[in-house]
């Protein structure tokens, strides 16, 4: 349950920063200003499970998928969600109880 809502938030931050923000989502942490720098920060931290299980999937030369990238990205990308959703139900939980 937990890697399902971490992968779903961050799946759900990736487009709606990609919506707001008018740029594509990506791991970065330089900005031009302090503050963007740190926001850029949170995106990475929060919409990181679902960025790197994009970057799994894009093909190769010839239009192909390596399936390792692809299974390494998903392993990393599972993970990295599961941190993320014990954040979010943690924090949920603290605030509801």
């Amino acid at each position: 349950m937990l890697m399902a809502v971490g992968m779903s938030v961050a799946g759900a931050g990736t487009h709606l920063y990609q919506c707001l923000a008018k740029d594509a989502a990506a791991l970065r942490y330089i900005g031009p200003t302090v503050l963007k720098t740190f926001g850029l920060l949170v995106v990475s931290f929060f919409c990181g499970p679902y960025i790197i299980l994009q970057m799994g999937w894009r093909q190769e030369a010839g239009g192909t998928i390596t399936i390792s990238s692809a299974l390494l990205s998903a392993f990393i990308a599972f993970g990295w969600s599961f941190i993320t959703g014990l954040l979010v139900v943690g924090t949920y939980l603290a605030i509801v109880m």
